[in-house]
């Protein structure tokens, strides 16, 4: 096999460097991406910058520009809708495994994520809350004990932070879901398979219509 020239934990890196600069701002959608900028200002060569920049454009994220190169993607609604369909179908199947298999690490291990959910919205900070959010879920689908289901989510997830980056910027007050959390690891705990799987989709499904809600609003207003 030919040896591989550059690592993936770097490539990596300069994924979720872009990808920061685009949830909170920084890069607007219709951005142009300057290859050589992000390089220099973060000290690595041209080949992991562009194979980042490749798997952002897979992902939804980056688009082609008119003639060359890329530019942030505006965020499309219909996409947006789609996407969270999907993922609360598989969060839905996450949450109810997770209270077949593991209640009782719900019980002993979740509140301490409760705790800083709640942290993360008295504080305000966008990555904060996108943070503790992941957290929640990725705790949510290790209890699951099946292995599949957070490498499925990593690619909606990518997309999830740059939707709630747009949303959470924008409001004065950030949206306190972890009363729904908090629900929804009960229903894990007491090892109720039902209630959580249709708490899971319901509370994806709410999510998304508020966003797209304000999504709507916001461009009607540009």
């Amino acid at each position: 096999m030919k040896m591989l020239s550059v690592q993936p934990n770097l490539v990596e890196q300069v994924h979720e460097a872009i990808l920061l600069e685009i949830a909170s701002g920084k890069l607007t959608p219709g951005s142009r991406i300057i290859q050589e900028q992000i390089a220099a200002e973060l000290g690595v060569s041209r080949q992991p910058v562009q194979q980042a920049l490749l798997l952002l454009r897979n992902q939804g994220l980056l688009k082609d520009a008119t003639g060359r190169g890329l530019i942030v993607a505006p965020l499309d609604p219909e996409y947006i809708r789609q996407m969270y369909e999907v993922r609360a179908v598989l969060e839905g199947l996450a949450f109810r495994k997770a209270a077949e298999t593991n209640p009782d690490k719900a019980a002993s291990q979740g509140a301490e994520l409760i705790d800083k959910g709640r942290q993360a919205v008295k504080d305000g900070g966008v990555q904060e809350l996108i943070a503790a959010d992941m957290a929640f879920h990725n705790f949510i689908y290790s209890l699951s004990d099946n292995l599949l289901i957070a490498p499925t989510m990593d690619t909606h997830w990518t997309y999830t932070q740059r939707v709630m980056g747009e949303v959470l910027m924008r409001d004065e007050k950030p949206r306190d879901i972890w009363y729904q959390h908090e629900t929804l690891l009960a229903a894990i705990a007491k090892g109720d398979g039902d209630a959580a799987e249709q708490g899971a989709r319901g509370h994806i499904l709410q999510a998304a219509a508020f966003i797209i809600e304000r999504i709507n609003a916001q461009q009607a207003q540009l």
